[in-house]
């Protein structure tokens, strides 16, 4: 099942997210994976928990992005929850908000976490007045 955390820049977003993954990471009886763009939370985040750069692998564009979250399901069947964020920067490359793609990709992680029973956070930066109306009930209040 995915779920978003939105909120334009500067509102919390990050913080609320590392919150997440840590408390994931307490009640889990599997791994959790957390995907960043950079490495700007590298001294947030628990050595406990998979963090993945996601630039250290050469990863842009919504198929692309969604190949590599279901390449690492597909290669650990003990993963539980996946939180990703900078959602908008990886999947357009540079931040632009493509909210076709944003859509296309959230109903095929859907899909696949949902079958797999994953818990998936993305971090959206946006207004979530300006998300498409199919998308405003996965909005973490």
């Amino acid at each position: 099942m995915v779920s978003m955390i939105v909120g334009k820049r500067g509102t919390g977003k990050s913080k609320k997210l590392i919150d997440q993954v840590r408390e994931a990471a307490q009640r889990s009886d599997g791994n959790v994976v957390c995907i960043e763009k950079g490495k700007a939370l590298r001294f947030d985040i628990s050595y406990h928990i998979r963090l993945i750069d996601i630039e250290e692998y050469g990863i842009g564009g919504a198929d692309r992005y969604y190949g590599f979250i279901a390449g690492l399901m597909a290669g650990n069947y003990d993963i539980t929850d996946i939180f990703c964020d900078a959602t908008f920067k990886i999947l357009s490359g540079k931040g632009e908000k493509d909210f076709d793609a944003l859509t296309k990709f959230v109903d095929d992680l859907n899909a696949l976490g949902g079958a797999l029973k994953i818990n998936i956070v993305l971090s959206v930066s946006c207004d979530a007045s300006e998300l498409p109306e199919r998308l405003q009930a996965l909005i973490q209040k």
